[in-house]
């Protein structure tokens, strides 16, 4: 895939300009070399890493930059970096007035918090991958965890992205298989984007549902190279992960790359840090996150016709804010006051299922099945035991009933729990 070319602008089909303002994304053997030519204008650096990243190439960014380097910040401790009001309050105390240039080293909550605090300074910044892990290196929304609740705020492109194959290739299995979990989590939430059409009425491109997909196929095959650290499979995995955040930054928001999977995770990330319980790399969860919500919809797709069309739409706040602080405790006015705001638990959705459950049901019938998403799984080692083993059928089923409540995004859980009540 040439990325290259997606930078810019472009007129689309859709009616809308598309465009991403990143300069440049360097990929392949070599690639942190270009690092220095992509710096050369800046004089007062801030480099950002944490202790695992700064081993894999921290000394070498260090010398590429030379006399530029103004200050590092090198995140401890043990477990996950969480970036969370601390962890942004700590790089916010390194700027000074003359910083004019963010670099982070990392892949996922390290890209996250360069992109938030850089924004709020008014500063550009740059990454370098440790990790084909996550698909939002080229995004312009930074996922954080603010009030103990799992939140995406604006923020901007990088200026470059560097993704060295050379080092990719050597990032823990763990991260290889969370950026192949996070590229197939996309079966599901571009069914959810196109759900979201049909029953919410919401803008959809099909120029980048496409685009989008085309990656997807691409990654999908990767299975077995992944394992085996192969450098052309590696780069491809970055490639379509660079690629995929830029296909947010065309429309605007996370659509094309995060639904009803990303929820779920979101979900098994925020209980397990309230309850202190462990939980997956972020995209090894939306991976599973995805093989659940393929057999949702295959259960919705046996339905001939919507059965919930005689019931009356009930709901009372009362008893459902009680739940709600059950599962998220501290975390819980935040998911209220969201929910409240949003209003869909009051809104009856029924009508609009048995009207259109013809063109629902072929939305939900797209995709590969369940069965041939856990061969995809397996391919890259990883099984449904280890995702039953960690979390059990409880925790599994309360993630099916209330990750709907962190987002104000339709996506089929708000379906399948309609169908289930």
């Amino acid at each position: 895939m040439e990325i290259q070319k997606l930078l810019g602008t472009h007129t689309c089909t859709c009616g809308r300009t598309h465009s991403c303002k990143m300069r440049a994304v360097h990929t392949g053997p070599g690639a942190i070399k270009k690092l220095r030519e992509e710096t050369k204008e800046y004089h007062k650096i801030l480099v950002v890493a944490d202790q695992n990243t700064y081993r894999v190439c921290g000394e070498h960014v260090k010398a590429l930059l030379g006399d530029s380097l103004e200050d590092l910040l090198i995140y401890t401790g043990e477990g996950y970096l969480v970036p969370d009001e601390a962890a942004i309050s700590a790089m916010e105390q390194k700027l000074t007035g003359e910083t004019d240039l963010l670099v982070g080293i990392g892949s996922g909550v390290i890209q996250d918090l360069c992109k938030y605090v850089s924004f709020q300074a008014g500063l550009p910044y740059q990454i370098v991958a440790t990790a084909p892990s996550m698909d939002g290196y080229a995004s312009s929304g930074a996922a954080l965890i603010l009030g103990s609740r799992k939140v995406t705020k604006p923020a901007h492109v990088p200026e470059v992205v560097i993704g060295d194959t050379d080092l990719l290739k050597e990032a823990p299995l763990e991260m290889l298989q969370a950026g192949y979990g996070d590229i197939l989590g996309k079966y599901s939430c571009l069914n959810d984007w196109k759900l979201g059409q049909v029953v919410n009425g919401e803008y959809f491109c099909l120029e980048v549902y496409r685009l989008t997909y085309e990656m997807l196929h691409e990654v999908r095959i990767l299975g077995p190279k992944l394992l085996e650290r192969d450098p052309l499979a590696v780069q491809t995995l970055m490639e379509a992960l660079v690629g995929v955040g830029i296909a947010m930054s065309y429309v605007g928001n996370s659509r094309p790359a995060s639904g009803s999977e990303h929820h779920l995770a979101h979900f098994f990330e925020v209980v397990g840090l309230l309850r202190q319980e462990s939980y997956f790399a972020h995209g090894i969860d939306v991976a599973y996150g995805a093989y659940v919500t393929c057999q949702m919809r295959e259960e919705l797709c046996a339905l001939d016709t919507w059965p919930g069309q005689q019931k009356e739409h009930q709901f009372s706040w009362e008893a459902w804010e009680q739940e709600i602080r059950e599962i998220y405790q501290e975390a819980a006015e935040g998911v209220i006051a969201l929910q409240r705001q949003l209003g869909w638990h009051e809104k009856d959705f029924g009508q609009i299922y048995q009207e259109k459950w013809k063109e629902i049901r072929s939305v939900l019938s797209e995709g590969p099945s369940s069965r041939e998403l856990l061969e995809d799984l397996s391919s890259v080692g990883l099984t449904l035991s280890a995702f039953e083993k960690m979390y059990g059928a409880e925790k599994i089923g309360d993630a099916i009933r209330y990750a709907r409540e962190l987002k104000d995004r339709y996506t089929v859980l708000w379906l399948y729990n309609a169908y289930l009540e």
